[in-house]
């Protein structure tokens, strides 16, 4: 028998085997909810309000329920609990400091900076922890970056082209403030390459994307010459991903360094959407699932083809897709295990993939934020939207759990 015919999603003996009862019943619970639309449309509206009047027992319920499920915890030491865990079932751990948006001040985005760089001198000290994840806006004024996505959808020629010719044009005070920004990100990735931390660079909505992916592609050039630091995300349910990512290779072969590329479906849809029929330009969004999943095993496929000079991560909770990578690697005699190769999930979602690829001795992390409960709200808020309205999420972690309830009592 050969090693991909042994590879199982189905098994939840694996998936399920770091939870003790209580806290399989407790996630049970949980999806359940998250299966009732009334319910999650209340917690959307009203759950940050709670946290913002700090209503009585709301922290403690957030923090029992939802927050328990998908975030490591509130602080550094909090996520070495659940890291310690994941590490005797070998998988990794992806960190992430979950404040998203930030202050719009300078010292705000300082601030971030150096909480960035604490996560990365954090990492370096535990051994199951290769990554870490940044949101640029995390540290940078978004109308900024709106303002150069803008002049960079107004000029032509290759991406960094239109970066160059978009920053030559702000005003002096907008240079300075841009300048900020790239020594910011620039310290974080010297910090990475000198404590051996991947730094994955998440992805924005596609009015500020341009500068993200320009910037980006700038710190791999520097950092990734001899070994992959920088990571790119790449949202594959737009429908002009899959071109980027060929253009981002070309870019890589060109210039000498290695592609990072994390590819991922998408985060904004409903957003994007939105935004493109209220101000009346095509929606970036692919036209229906059927193309982005096509466009997103056609990535995963080009990477593996290339992947002397790409690093990928294969960053998804879709099952035919993570079995159709391990495929394609052993149809080309490549390691499951390979340094170029990665595959990762959400902490809290789709254990039966994440454990059972680690079974097959794949290389797997769990993408797992800390922070104050305030300040990941707006992860949580995606989590809970995401699993209700992704067809079919909901109701196969409840089968799984189900599954494995039922396994152990009768065991």
């Amino acid at each position: 028998m050969d090693q991909f015919s042994t590879i199982s999603f189905d098994n939840t003996e694996y998936a399920f085997a770091y939870k003790k009862d209580g806290a399989l019943r407790k996630a049970h619970f949980l999806f359940s909810s998250m299966g009732k639309p009334w319910l999650i449309n209340a917690g959307l509206k009203l759950t940050p309000l709670f946290i913002k009047w700090n209503l009585p027992f709301t922290r403690a319920i957030i923090r029992s329920t939802i927050f328990s499920q998908f975030v490591g915890g509130e602080t550094l030491q909090e996520t070495a609990t659940v890291a310690k865990t994941l590490a005797e079932y070998h998988v990794q751990v992806i960190l992430d400091y979950g404040v998203e948006g930030g202050d719009d001040g300078e010292n705000g985005f300082d601030h971030a900076t150096e909480e960035f760089i604490r996560v990365i001198n954090y990492a370096a000290t535990q051994p199951n922890i290769p990554f870490m994840s940044v949101k640029v806006t995390g540290f940078s004024r978004f109308a900024l970056l709106e303002k150069i996505d803008g002049m960079m959808n107004a000029e032509e020629g290759s991406l960094m082209k239109r970066y160059l010719k978009s920053v030559d044009k702000l005003s002096s005070e907008e240079k300075e403030e841009w300048h900020r920004v790239r020594v910011r990100m620039l310290r974080i990735c010297e910090a990475a390459a000198e404590e051996r931390i991947g730094v994955l660079i998440d992805a924005e909505e596609t009015w500020i994307q341009d500068p993200v992916d320009a910037l980006t592609i700038l710190m791999m050039d520097t950092f990734n010459k001899s070994r992959v630091v920088v990571y790119n995300t790449i949202q594959l349910y737009r429908h002009d991903r899959l071109k980027f990512l060929q253009d981002s290779e070309e870019a890589a072969t060109e210039r000498d360094f290695i592609l990072g590329a994390k590819l991922v479906r998408g985060a904004y849809m409903e957003k994007e959407r939105t935004r493109a029929s209220e101000m009346n330009y095509p929606s970036p969004i692919q036209p229906n699932k059927q193309s982005c999943d096509r466009d997103y095993d056609t990535a995963v496929l080009f990477c593996i083809e290339h992947v002397d000079r790409i690093a990928l991560i294969v960053a998804t909770h879709n099952e035919f897709s993570n079995l159709k990578a391990t495929e394609l690697l052993q149809q080309k005699s490549i390691p499951l295990n390979h340094p170029h190769i990665h595959f990762s999930q959400l902490y809290g979602m789709s254990d039966n993939i994440t454990f059972n690829l680690s079974r097959a001795n794949c290389s797997v992390s769990k993408y797992l934020p800390f922070g104050p409960i305030k300040d990941v709200i707006p992860y949580l808020m995606r989590r809970a939207q995401e699993n209700s309205s992704v067809a079919g999420q909901t109701g196969r972690e409840l089968v799984l759990i189900e599954k494995e309830l039922k396994r152990r009592k009768l065991k």
